[in-house]
């Protein structure tokens, strides 16, 4: 069992009362789930203020409390420790608490709007091919080399992730791919970890319910990349103007990506199709069952990381070839009436963009192009008509649907996308506020050679409405509904 004083290593302390030489039980950041010999971390968020709830941890059994304002009432035989910021102590904390798990093995973090699933994942399953074992930590799932957890998080608290980086030592596992949300960042959840390298992908309009502005939003994700340490790289896509801020005022060692503008790692299309891609990359050439510009920069940043991480050029482009598309991006199907349905996560403006510019650049137009689409509740109210402007902008015909609407009334949720249609684009679209009869609408709709795109929801396997999450999975209705179609 943990001493007290030696999980509070590194921690900044402001003021201790009482004793430090205690063994921890555990570390707890929510009181109803304290018990007998733990410490309670109370934290400040946005909704709740764990200050509130000390002496209900301490009457479950809390023998320490970390603290950002000390209590009017001390209890004795309690200790209280005082920091600047309590969730940046929970994360050093937790990574003393489990032995410093990353420094074990070699974590690479990525971070961007869009593609951090996508590049995370694709490596995981290019190092688990070479024969590595093999962690991740991403928005579908948490893998420790063959065993699967359900993710819940896009970045999971420090406990979380420092408790699944203790198991993959355990395991032996030698590399971990970790995406690493705006959110994250700011709440101080990779604090004290110890990383390889950092990737980043691309920035654009998203969470600013969150950030509030853009530039805070861009400036959160540049803290992760201020916080490597020398011996890491950090690798960027340049062709995002973003990309070149990330690496102002890092000590990694610096290294560019991109498609249209100079970098360390370059690569041209050289085939786009619905079977996938032909790229050259750095003067060699590679197919991938990869679909799209956006899978273009993706393959690029894996290309890159791989050869960063030590494998050889060769072995990477070949192990590229073989891997598969990561669930709910750009996963599609084709019907017997050779109808393509293509499910996809792009929930931001910028990526439902990128997935619709991919699909007008590859179809010939003599077929349409048919795309549901919704936004969700209680989140960036702001993208909700500049989502539904591509939408219409860039389809045959569109289906504004409900997404997670969450608390909010899904009728209102549209109401605010339909702001964003232009006059010449009204005909194009319809408004079905229950998801599935907005796809089954699609499929009726959809003739021979037609595409259809359903776009928001990806991998998500519910739909959460007034606090309840109802099953719910884009690529198995939209299957089943092109079934029935058949008979």
């Amino acid at each position: 069992m943990k001493e007290l004083k030696d999980i509070l290593y590194k921690v900044t302390l402001n003021t201790v009362v009482g004793n430090t030489r205690l063994g921890v039980g555990a570390i707890c950041f929510d009181s109803r789930s304290v018990k007998k010999g733990d410490v309670f971390v109370a934290i400040s968020g946005s909704i709740v203020d764990g200050h509130k709830y000390i002496n209900l941890a301490i009457k479950n059994g809390a023998i320490a409390v970390v603290c950002e304002v000390m209590p009017e009432k001390i209890v004795d035989g309690i200790t209280y420790v005082e920091v600047d910021n309590s969730s940046k102590a929970l994360a050093i904390m937790a990574s003393n608490f489990y032995g410093v798990p990353s420094e074990n093995l070699k974590l690479v973090g990525v971070t961007g709007t869009n593609g951090k699933t996508t590049v995370a994942s694709l490596l995981f399953q290019l190092f688990k091919k070479a024969g590595f074992k093999v962690g991740l930590l991403s928005t579908v799932k948490i893998m420790v080399d063959n065993k699967t957890y359900k993710a819940t998080h896009t970045t999971p608290d420090s406990l979380t992730i420092n408790k699944y980086l203790k198991e993959m030592n355990d395991e032996g596992v030698e590399f971990c791919f970790m995406e690493v949300s705006s959110h994250g960042i700011h709440q101080n959840r990779t604090e004290g970890l110890h990383f390889e390298g950092g990737i980043f992908t691309n920035l654009s309009h998203d969470h600013l319910d969150y950030h509030k502005t853009f530039a805070e939003y861009r400036d959160v994700k540049k803290l992760f990349f201020d916080s490597l340490p020398s011996k890491a790289f950090a690798l960027v896509n340049v062709d995002d103007k973003n990309g070149l801020v990330m690496l102002q005022n890092t000590k990694a060692k610096k290294y560019t990506y991109a498609l249209k503008s100079y970098a360390d790692y370059k690569a041209q299309i050289l085939e786009n199709q619905f079977g996938g891609l032909l790229l050259k990359v750095n003067d060699n050439e590679v197919w991938t069952r990869l679909v799209g510009n956006f899978n273009a920069y993706n393959v690029l940043a894996i290309y890159a990381a791989a050869e960063l991480l030590g494998l050889e050029k060769v072995e990477v482009l070949r192990l590229i070839s073989d891997l598969e598309s990561v669930s709910g991006r750009f996963q599609y199907i084709v019907s017997n009436e050779k109808i393509t349905a293509i499910v996809d996560y792009a929930h931001t403006p910028d990526a439902l963009k990128n997935v619709l510019e991919t699909i007008n650049s590859i179809r010939t137009k003599n077929e349409e192009l048919i795309t549901v689409v919704g936004c969700g509740g209680d989140r960036d109210k702001k993208k909700r008509p500049k989502m539904a402007h591509i939408a219409s902008a860039l389809s045959s015909k569109v289906i504004f649907t409900s997404d997670n609407p969450r608390s909010e009334k899904p009728e209102a949720i549209l109401s605010d996308m339909e702001q964003g249609v232009e006059p010449q684009n009204f005909k194009k679209t319809l408004t079905i506020v229950d998801r599935k009869q907005a796809i089954k609408a699609a499929c009726q709709m959809a003739q021979p050679n037609d595409i259809i795109l359903i776009a928001g929801k990806g991998h998500e396997t519910y739909q959460e409405i007034n606090g309840e999450r109802f099953d719910f999975d884009d690529y198995k209705i939209v299957q089943e509904l092109l079934k029935q179609l058949q008979k």
